[in-house]
């Protein structure tokens, strides 16, 4: 039988009459002979009303006493989800952060985890109980309460199944798999039966949504085999073992699954990106370090960066893309610095989508980016800026034709009819 760990996020987690369906789902699991560590949420929207009552209470409010607060949402599902599958008469458990521990590093608010002490646990789970973990915490050096960010509890199953050496990690989610697009857009989407790290990684980098990129980072660091499966089944339903999820593994475990792999594996979209332009910068050494590092400095992260060809006057155009919630602190940090800069203008525009196009294919074979190019010149769609990575291929475009590129290049690329 297998060591697993399964994690649950916040729409499931959504109320007792929900939080009960994930207690059955994790006793199949159990009464199956599985070992079984459960990683929980805070219920859908739970994090954001304890964020806000921060925001209330000041808004220099202390990141440790921040902590403190906003974990308690997800230690309250650990909880109720422990009650739930006692009710249920299994044995089961909450193990709070500080409790294994889960020991973090750096600050409060973005810590990061160094390890986990899992050795307690994982005897009473071979002992036949079921470990339930709140995610999103740990314990820092001082002692404190710390989390990990938003969309930490994927980081913290992942890190626990890579701790307690776990067969895989079930993520439990909205959506049953990762498709080529998104199903709402595209009709044709196909769920995949398995993906790469590198894949996932990319996909998560670009504005999918099913995974959290540093959990992604983290499997594939640790090599911790992650299953993306829907929580939303009925009752009845047989274990995950047997539900046909999405897989994601090392590049050569796929290899040995999959010889006759699709050179693309997905299409992404992101209209969560703003573009800035800055006019008349002096075209001299140093000049782009006087934009970027006081972004850099602030923690704003840039993507796409163009420099247009130097002017006669010894000016140039330089155009970069940031995230949009970072727009307007952007702007400011800009017009701090126009003076060492020397811009003239600064031009913001948030009409803009970034589409990428993700597979491990690209690496031995040529043309993926041609027919990008060409599909989307076709219909009309202006490319504004363009970066690539080895796996990825991604084109900065308005906004308003987002859904047409998603579709043209889903046909394009071959994905409407393939059998994943």
């Amino acid at each position: 039988m297998a060591r697993i760990v399964m994690k649950f996020g916040g729409t499931s987690m959504a109320g007792t009459e929900r939080i009960r369906r994930v207690a059955k789902i994790v006793k199949q699991q159990a009464d199956a002979g599985h070992e079984v560590a459960v990683v929980v949420s805070a219920m859908a929207g739970e994090t954001d009303r304890l964020i806000n009552f921060c925001r209330e209470a000041s808004s220099l409010y202390d990141p440790a006493e921040y902590d403190v607060v906003v974990a308690s949402g997800e230690q309250v599902t650990s909880g109720l989800l422990a009650i739930s599958l006692q009710s249920m008469g299994a044995d089961a458990r909450s193990w709070l952060g500080w409790q294994m521990p889960i020991n973090t590093i750096e600050a409060h608010a973005r810590a990061r985890i160094q390890d986990i002490d899992a050795m307690p646990m994982v005897q009473a789970m071979q002992q036949g109980q079921i470990a339930v973990i709140p995610g999103f915490q740990g314990v820092s050096m001082e002692g404190r309460v710390a989390t990990l960010g938003r969309g930490g509890s994927d980081t913290s199953a992942v890190a626990v199944a890579a701790a307690i050496k776990a067969d895989r990690c079930d993520i439990y989610t909205d959506v049953d798999g990762v498709y080529t697009t998104d199903p709402r857009i595209v009709a044709k989407a196909r769920k995949l039966k398995n993906i790469t790290y590198e894949e996932m990684l990319e996909l998560a980098s670009v504005g999918a949504k099913v995974l959290q990129t540093r959990s992604v980072g983290l499997a594939m660091k640790t090599g911790v085999r992650i299953q993306v499966l829907s929580s939303f089944i009925e009752d009845g339903a047989p274990p995950a073992d047997t539900l046909p999820g999405t897989m994601i593994v090392s590049d050569e475990e796929l290899e040995g699954m999959d010889m006759e792999r699709q050179l693309i594996t997905g299409i992404a979209h992101d209209k969560n990106e703003a573009k800035i332009t800055l006019t008349r910068v002096p075209d001299k050494p140093g000049a782009v370090a006087n934009i970027f590092s006081p972004l850099a400095d602030a923690g704003i992260n840039v993507d796409m960066i163009i420099q247009n060809v130097g002017r006669e006057k010894g000016e140039t155009d330089v155009t970069f893309t940031v995230p949009k919630a970072d727009l307007p602190r952007s702007m400011d940090l800009l017009d701090q610095a126009q003076e060492s800069i020397g811009y003239n203008r600064v031009i913001p525009d948030t009409n803009v989508a970034k589409i990428s196009v993700v597979g491990v294919g690209m690496k031995s074979h040529a043309g993926v980016a041609s027919t990008m190019f060409s599909s989307l010149a076709d219909r009309g769609v202006n490319i504004i800026a363009i970066t690539t990575s080895e796996i990825k291929v991604s084109v900065l475009i308005e906004e308003d034709y987002t859904e047409l590129a998603v579709r043209v290049l889903h046909t394009a690329y071959g994905l409407d009819d393939t059998v994943c």
